[in-house]
């Protein structure tokens, strides 16, 4: 039996007729950039999350950047991040000519660890970037409170966290300002490459928009400096037709989650995925970990366990082997090995299985024999 990592095509499928209609009317109505599926994409997702604004961008990572610039993070000045995420999450630090600041991650949820937040703030700390890691938001009440203590900026990294809940409430709207991305491969993915930021600050919407568009606030007349961060028309069509479905897809790989619950929890070899009590998580990824309690080698016996799962047609990731102070650009930073010692565990130790809505129960079944098998040959 051969399982995908992920599986767009059955998606695409599903919704055809949809998105073809739709991608079709932009291109009748030749509103290749922004425009009317924009807008109205726009506006979906804003109310999809209970926020007030919406600005749709041509990627996360810009999405990311605009957030930060809006706020006046400059050189000189330092934002704190998780050390185990993506890379895209500290780009909007550096393109805004600030330093990245790394913190260590919370042993269960694996986001921000707001206990060893406030010994990183000096006097140059400007924002904190809460990165909601996999889909499970991050600790956003405690961080907030940092925040405030220390007049900070809060803002939300939501890459991986459409439709995402902390405490009842929907992520995007649970600090100054958040960023999300529609790579095709995300929860809600488009087509290309996409993104948008959230916000319920009228005066901060309209300086995203003014950068996301030249820095103009109408045509030719360029208040500030800006960029070009606008959003496609064709995305915006396609998010606006798979927006419809999101709910029930985060449902499908909820379902997913608690299959793979039921069928791997007698495995002692391996540590599932947390779901803390106060929140909705949304499963970009399904992360397991090797245990190490039992394994002293855990990078070389999850690296086998890979190659096991790959031998049997079984497609896996690694999100993410290496963590950000070990990579090359962040040198000049000066962090050594062992100082975030939690996030340098999950990147040994972690291996991402299948996951999306489509995921049938023989195959989660089919990964979860191969599994045992490698753990008991």
């Amino acid at each position: 039996m051969q399982v995908p990592f992920l599986d767009l095509k059955i998606q695409y499928k599903s919704i055809k007729a949809e998105v073809d209609s739709a991608i079709q009317k932009v291109i009748d109505n030749t509103a290749f950039i922004l425009g009317e599926s924009v807008s109205n994409f726009e506006k979906d997702f804003a109310q999809a999350h209970d926020t007030k604004h919406c600005i749709g961008t041509s990627s996360g990572t810009d999405g990311n950047h605009l957030v930060l610039w809006s706020l006046g993070i400059k050189a000189g000045d330092e934002v704190i991040i998780p050390d185990n995420t993506f890379i895209a999450s500290a780009w909007g630090i550096t393109l805004c000519g600030a330093t990245p600041v790394f913190v260590d991650c919370d042993p269960d949820s694996y986001n921000l660890d707001p206990e060893k937040v406030e010994a990183a703030i000096t006097p140059k700390t400007k924002a904190i970037v809460a990165v909601h890691l996999y889909g499970h938001p991050a600790e956003m009440k405690k961080l907030q409170e940092i925040a405030n203590k220390h007049s900070l900026y809060l803002v939300e990294d939501a890459a991986q966290a459409h439709l995402a809940e902390y405490d009842g409430m929907m992520v995007g709207g649970l600090s100054k300002a958040s960023s999300f991305s529609f790579y095709p491969g995300k929860n809600l993915g488009a087509y290309g490459e996409g993104g948008a930021v959230l916000t319920n600050d009228a005066d901060l919407a309209k300086s995203i928009k003014m950068l996301r568009e030249h820095g103009q606030s109408e045509k030719y007349h360029h208040h500030s400096f800006g960029h070009n961060y606008r959003m496609e028309g064709i995305q915006g069509a396609v998010l606006g037709v798979k927006l419809k479905y999101l709910n029930e897809w985060t449902n499908g790989r909820r379902r997913v989650a608690a299959k793979y619950r039921e069928v791997l929890g007698d495995i002692d070899e391996v540590i599932l995925p947390k779901e803390m009590p106060n929140v909705k998580h949304v499963y970009h990824l399904f992360v397991i970990r090797v245990n190490d309690k039992k394994f002293n080698n855990r990078e070389e016996i999850r690296d086998n366990l890979q190659k096991h799962l790959g031998e049997n047609e079984i497609a896996s990731g690694l999100h993410y082997p290496i963590p950000l102070h070990k990579q090359k650009c962040f040198e000049y930073l000066g962090n050594s090995n062992g100082d975030f010692p939690r996030a340098e565990q999950l990147a040994e130790s972690g291996l991402s299985l299948p996951m999306f809505p489509e995921l049938m129960d023989d195959q989660i079944q089919f990964i979860a024999e191969k599994i045992k098998s490698f753990f008991v040959k």
